[in-house]
């Protein structure tokens, strides 16, 4: 039998990957009570729930004062042989903030005044020894509800291996701004700008013609290199120290050809790497590539 502990940071996607894995095929029972987890798991195991062979526990902050139990309840679980798999859902301060405001929903943790930062600060205090524990950490701060319906199914269906790092590449156009969640970020204005080309000013990176004129460039190429290579370099490095998000941007003037096209390059050479998340998004490509005269297209 398969045992998934889902746990982690209120807002950060408990719920809706309980509703995952129970789309799996996984048993779930969302908010058990610590003292309970033992018996229920044994009687799971009984002859006569024999068709029960996958079991999603939630199991959070709501647990109050019996969540310090969990320690040892798991160490009992784990000595009677039955396999068990934490996964920690985690997100960003500052996005757990956001989400919580636009839900309007109260912090289990919030005070009297109902701050929702005290709450998110006790609640780490409270939940750092699961989290160290965890078996898998997916920080969903920058994940679309599809892309981590897509990690848990990675995770626990198809049984990928999985390194808690998940990737984000991103293009970007710098008259926009730099986006605030990168954590690497890579200027590629030193290429030719098909934006001065009539004929490929409306396409984009993900046009075949705007593609082979970026990469037509052999500095192109040599950037793509470095870059993968890099990149290849600080992936297991970032895994080492603990680090589970991160996000690469490469930007351009517009952010809808140079950028696109090489964000479109690392991704597809990321694609080959095994045991990390990876998504790609061109932040600006749905720009009106038409501008004023002062503005310098992608």
């Amino acid at each position: 039998m398969r045992l998934v502990i889902v746990t982690g940071m209120s807002g950060a996607g408990k719920t809706q990957a309980l509703r995952f894995l129970e789309d799996a095929d996984y048993f779930c029972v969302d908010n058990l009570p610590v003292p309970l987890l033992k018996p229920f798991t044994q009687i799971s195991m009984d002859g006569r729930s024999s068709d029960i062979t996958k079991i999603a526990v939630g199991i959070d902050i709501r647990s109050g004062a019996q969540l310090g139990d969990l320690v040892e309840v798991l160490e009992q679980i784990r000595a009677a042989r039955i396999r068990h798999e934490i996964l920690f859902l985690d997100a960003t301060d500052s996005v757990l903030i956001k989400r919580y405001k636009e839900t309007r929903r109260v912090h289990p943790l919030a005070g009297p005044e109902g701050q929702v930062e005290d709450g998110i600060r006790e609640e780490r205090k409270k939940m750092a020894f699961l989290r160290e524990r965890a078996d898998y950490i997916i920080d969903t701060s920058y994940m679309l509800t599809r892309e981590l319906r897509q990690e848990i199914d990675r995770i626990f269906v198809q049984d990928k291996d999985y390194k808690n790092l998940y990737i984000s590449v991103m293009s970007f156009g710098f008259k926009y701004g730099i986006p605030p969640e990168a954590d690497l970020v890579f200027d590629v204005r030193f290429l030719p700008n098909p934006y001065y080309d009539p004929v490929l000013r409306k396409q984009t990176g993900n046009d075949a013609p705007v593609r082979d004129y970026v990469m037509g460039c052999p500095e192109a190429g040599i950037f793509l290199d470095k870059l993968t290579d890099m990149v290849d370099f600080l992936l297991p490095n970032y895994v080492k120290e603990g680090k589970n998000q991160l996000v690469i941007a490469i930007g351009c003037t517009g952010g809808r050809h140079r950028s696109v096209t090489l964000a479109n390059g690392l991704f597809e050479r990321l694609g080959g790497k095994t045991g990390y998340g990876l998504k790609i998004s061109h932040r600006d490509l749905a720009k009106d590539p038409v501008t004023k005269q002062k503005d310098y297209g992608g």
